[in-house]
């Protein structure tokens, strides 16, 4: 391996600061720290080292400089933190890793270790603190901030101010923040107290489930048409679905970034919501947000109260391909003239598992031509604030994707997150390609709408 401290700056922080290390509750696991071994599986399936080449920004480089740190062999420094924060967190190692390191708790851990020291990381900015705590646990507020970005790309305002150059003269790189505004013009979606009744079934029969979907956080504000569409696939499948009012974010990015107190406060309330209104699944159309809900026991494992309610929930949690497939669903009969490509969520395919279920899906729609890319599973770079608060890596690693759908020849890209489909969407407006980017539940319902209508 690459010796460790070749990159690291002559300045030094404060002994106490050092000392502290990484002990604490909170800390990252010794043991899950040591299990890995330095084979280097790892390496071509990580975004960050197939893009730099270097050892610190792979997987193993990276838990090399925790297990210095809590040796006492190195220091904690501004260069050391850069490579922890440069992580993406797609877990793609994990799928890989013979030794079964949970990489995904390590670096959560870990970045929690750089807030409480407050040693300067990602999370600790202040456009991503006041996103993940003034933002994110509040969906009014969300909504609230939605309508006035709705209304500053409705009224001309936004085509204004960009063709001005305006921005530039405010410090800081306004107009690179203004250009990962998403699209708010499409419709809304939320939760709501009346039930979506099954359709379709026999008189008198009983829905197959009851369902409640999480709504979350910025996906109904983006891209409320699919959680639309998610509610008629499931509705058409016999499941009548409730989307319980008094839920919130899941706390994946408060949890990736380190703000594990965050996190638990918004798993909490998930968990009292959702066990409350007795549904038989809770269906996620995120993939990141799923993930994180499929890990609220390892979460909240230490919290007395919410131990066992959060292994219930847990485990109630799916994938909304994954509980189609299991119904399973009814193939739709109309045709979809359609070449597509399926790029894989990083925490549907690494931290999930899933993979087979979204194919499945797309390859049952008739006339649909599915076409697979190079490296399908390899990150994208969306990352939740990824692309904002490392913008250079994300831009390279966004590249190299587009270049692998390009070569596709695919007319959509195909997706399970709303991340990817954002980030995706970018990179299509600003090359002026003439492709779009859709959910899996988008296709299906397609497919179901067009059937209805003949």
């Amino acid at each position: 391996m690459t010796n460790l401290q070749n990159r690291e700056p002559a300045e030094k922080p404060d002994i106490l600061q050092v000392l502290s290390g990484f002990k604490g509750p909170d800390s990252p696991d010794e043991a899950d720290m040591y299990r890995c071994v330095h084979c280097g599986l790892c390496l071509s399936s990580c975004p960050t080292y197939v893009d730099t080449g270097l050892e610190t920004e792979s997987p193993r480089g990276r838990i090399a400089l925790m297990k210095a740190v809590n040796e006492g062999r190195l220091e904690i420094t501004p260069r050391v933190v850069s490579h922890w924060d440069s992580c993406l967190q797609c877990r793609a190692c994990e799928a890989v890793c013979p030794s079964g390191v949970p990489y995904g708790r390590i670096m959560e851990k870990t970045r929690f270790q750089m807030l409480s020291q407050k040693s300067g990381s990602s999370a600790s900015k202040p456009v991503s603190r006041l996103f993940l705590r003034a933002g994110l646990p509040h969906p009014k507020r969300l909504r609230l901030g939605a309508h006035a970005i709705r209304l500053y790309q409705r009224s001309g305002l936004q085509r204004l101010v960009r063709s001005s150059k305006a921005l530039r003269l405010f410090p800081g790189n306004l107009t690179e923040l203004e250009g990962q505004l998403p699209d708010m013009r499409g419709t809304f979606f939320g939760p709501r107290e009346e039930k979506y009744p099954a359709r379709g079934l026999p008189q008198g029969a009983p829905p197959k489930l009851t369902v409640g979907l999480l709504s979350g956080c910025v996906m109904p504000l983006v891209q409320g048409n699919t959680m639309a569409a998610t509610v008629r696939v499931l509705t058409r499948n016999g499941c009548d679905v409730v989307v319980p009012v008094g839920q919130g974010c899941c706390g994946a990015l408060n949890v990736h970034g380190g703000d594990l107190e965050y996190g638990r406060i918004m798993a909490r309330r998930n968990i009292d919501v959702f066990l409350k209104s007795g549904v038989d699944r809770i269906v996620v159309s995120s993939a990141g947000c799923g993930s994180a809900m499929k890990e609220y026991h390892q979460l909240l494992a230490d919290d007395p109260e919410y131990a066992e309610p959060a292994v219930r929930f847990s485990e109630l949690t799916q994938d909304i391909t994954e509980l189609l497939v299991a119904l399973p669903f009814e193939p739709p009969k109309a045709s979809l003239n359609r070449r597509v490509t399926y790029q894989d969520p990083c925490h549907l395919a690494h931290a999930q598992r899933i993979t087979a279920a979204p194919r499945q899906i797309l390859q049952s729609i008739p006339g649909l031509e599915l076409v697979e890319m190079e490296d399908a599973s390899m990150c994208c770079g969306a990352a939740g604030l990824y692309s904002v608060l490392q913008k250079d890596l994300a831009a390279s690693i966004l590249d190299r994707k587009m270049g692998h759908i390009l070569a596709t020849g695919a007319e959509q890209v195909v997706t399970a997150n709303p991340g990817c489909m954002m980030q995706i969407e970018r990179a299509f407006r600003s090359s002026q390609e003439n492709s779009s980017v859709v959910h899996v539940v988008d296709v299906l319902d397609d497919a179901y709408r067009a059937e209805e209508a003949k």
